[in-house]
């Protein structure tokens, strides 16, 4: 149990086809908001390298092979376009785009779940349900599923949110109907390889942690088998169904987080071949609508908020991960959202956090206290979150895709 344990909080085990030098998915190379390089403080204000028009999305931009791949919804068309641009100057290599129905959410219409690169593959889920396969050089699409419509399973209030989770020849996502709760696809063909559980669909994402498809759904944390068996679940609901947030690791704890069911951490054990979840602690006020926390050392890095349309307001707190327990908190720091990205060596890791106001800040990651250490306006509005990739940032507000430099 304890090697199962340790290996839980340590690996991060990912099936992408992937170089050192990428930004292949949803919260980056080991879709943990991680990367290992340092970013030093910056002086004054940050100007882009470049920046390009892009449609309407919550979509985050992912990088692959020294290209940006951007999926968004082109003005004044009912489709899902899917771009690529050179990551070193940001000229368009091209743009491609499929037809689908029409629809227009609140908050915001195109789609809001993020591109998963593999193989030379980009896998896409439109807010509608489409699953899409595209080839990565071309923008040629290889297949694509209406998996809303395939599995006879509703959308959800905002539309499909999910971002695909690529695993060896399988591309995984949450689908939400009778037998079709998570939904596995084989990458050559779109044809589904399995498929599991009632449970409803949510928006969060699924995540690949030592062999374990880990995902929120609508109405539980649970692990899945790479072959769709079911390993273990908590029971854990939102009451507005609006659970946005990806599972993660930390002090060997599975932690889960919503917007009115506050955040839980898992503990999950494994003898004679099988598992055993157990709730290890719960927090009711630490409320994430649809920022992924971050774990840095031994305590982890979130934001919190509330859905309300009155005055919206968010609150950066430092949380013991073994307990649950508010060390220091920041507020006033937005609206709903910022997206957050842990940087740097393991023992001296930093935060990056990109505001839905626009502004950038860099934190030391201190349990401390809130320690500032460089902040700037670098776009507009935002809900997308941001890659870094060999010192650039690649980001995107509501009218482009813009890349800056951060390395000196």
């Amino acid at each position: 149990m304890a090697r199962f344990l340790a290996a839980l909080s340590l690996t991060l085990t990912l099936a992408l086809t992937l170089s050192a030098k990428d930004w292949p998915q949803f919260l980056g190379p080991t879709r943990d908001n991680a990367v290992t390089e340092t970013v030093a403080p910056w002086k004054g204000e940050l100007k882009p390298v470049w920046k390009q028009p892009v449609g309407d999305s919550h979509s985050s931009p992912v990088i692959a092979d020294g290209v940006v791949y951007a999926f968004y919804q082109p003005k004044d068309k009912n489709a899902d376009a899917l771009a690529a641009f050179d990551a070193k100057t940001g000229k368009l290599k091209w743009e491609k785009s499929y037809e689908r129905p029409e629809f227009k959410p609140l908050f915001g219409n195109g789609p809001r779940s993020t591109p998963a690169v593999s193989g030379g593959k980009v896998f896409t889920y439109g807010g509608t349900g489409i699953l899409a396969c595209w080839d990565g050089k071309t923008g040629a699409i290889n297949w694509k599923v209406d998996a809303l419509k395939e599995f006879k399973a509703k959308n959800l209030f905002f539309g499909t949110s999910t971002s695909p989770l690529v695993v060896g020849d399988k591309v995984v996502v949450m689908v939400g109907g009778k037998g079709a709760g998570v939904v596995a696809f084989e990458t050559k063909t779109g044809k589904p390889a399995w498929q599991a559980t009632d449970d409803p669909a949510s928006y969060a994402s699924p995540v690949f942690i030592n062999e374990q498809i880990i995902t929120l759904t609508g109405s539980h944390v649970r692990a899945l088998s790479v072959d769709g068996k079911p390993l273990w679940e908590v029971p854990f609901k939102d009451k507005l169904n609006e659970s946005s947030t990806t599972p993660i690791v930390a002090e060997k704890l599975v932690i889960a987080s919503s917007v009115t069911a506050g955040s839980i951490a898992v503990n999950v054990s494994k003898a004679d071949n099988k598992f055993t979840a157990k709730q290890q602690w719960e927090n009711k006020s630490l409320t994430c609508y649809f920022s992924t926390p971050v774990a840095a050392g031994s305590h982890l890095y979130m934001v919190n908020g509330a859905a309300t349309l009155t005055n919206p307001t968010i609150t950066l707190r430092c949380v013991e991960a073994k307990t649950g327990k508010v060390a220091w908190e920041k507020k006033n720091l937005g609206q709903y959202h910022a997206a957050i990205l842990r940087c740097g060596p393991a023992d001296k890791p930093r935060l990056l956090m990109l505001g839905d106001d626009g502004y950038l800040t860099l934190l030391e990651a201190n349990p401390k206290e809130y320690t500032e250490l460089a902040r700037t306006k670098v776009c507009g509005k935002t809900w997308a979150h941001p890659a870094l990739v060999d010192g650039k940032l690649y980001l995107r507000d509501e009218k482009e895709l813009m890349c800056f430099e951060l390395k000196k």
